[in-house]
């Protein structure tokens, strides 16, 4: 079975037993936005993980095994047209670069992972219209000089 076959599966027991994405994360003890990302084939899930979602979800084998298959991540070749995505793109373009000078002047020549790194995604009431607050948290990657 493929990655983008299993998340298929995935999405249809989801469905069917009308969990949400936090309470399948919850269930296997993992972060919503890791298990999410899983799921979705972008990460690969650890075996005793895989198959806690595959009990909790009633899929086979075959799908525990291709949650643990290495992704190829970042598929998406082209700026996606779906909206609320195409604005994480808008955010990076407006303030990319000033993220790169407020990280290079706090840290240095580097990067900050993608690999060693949390997101966590929150709900914040506010009588003018909910917001959205999307935490990143990755580790510091000086580049190597030699």
């Amino acid at each position: 079975m493929k990655k983008v076959e299993a998340t298929e599966a995935i999405l249809t027991a989801k469905s069917d037993k009308k969990m949400t994405w936090e309470e399948i994360a919850a269930e296997i003890g993992m972060s919503p936005v890791w298990t999410t990302s899983a799921c979705l084939g972008q990460n690969s899930m650890p075996k005793e993980y895989s198959d806690q979602l595959c009990k909790l979800l009633h899929l086979g084998p075959d799908v525990s095994a291709a949650l643990q298959e290495p992704p190829y991540k970042g598929t998406e070749k082209a700026v996606p047209s779906d909206p609320l995505i195409y604005r994480f793109y808008e955010i990076v373009q407006v303030y990319g670069d000033t993220l790169k000078a407020l990280i290079h002047e706090k840290f240095g020549d580097g990067i900050m992972s993608a690999i060693d790194f949390t997101m966590h995604v929150e709900k914040v009431e506010d009588p003018k219209g909910d917001r959205v607050k999307v935490t990143m948290n990755g580790k510091f990657l000086p580049y190597k000089k030699w």
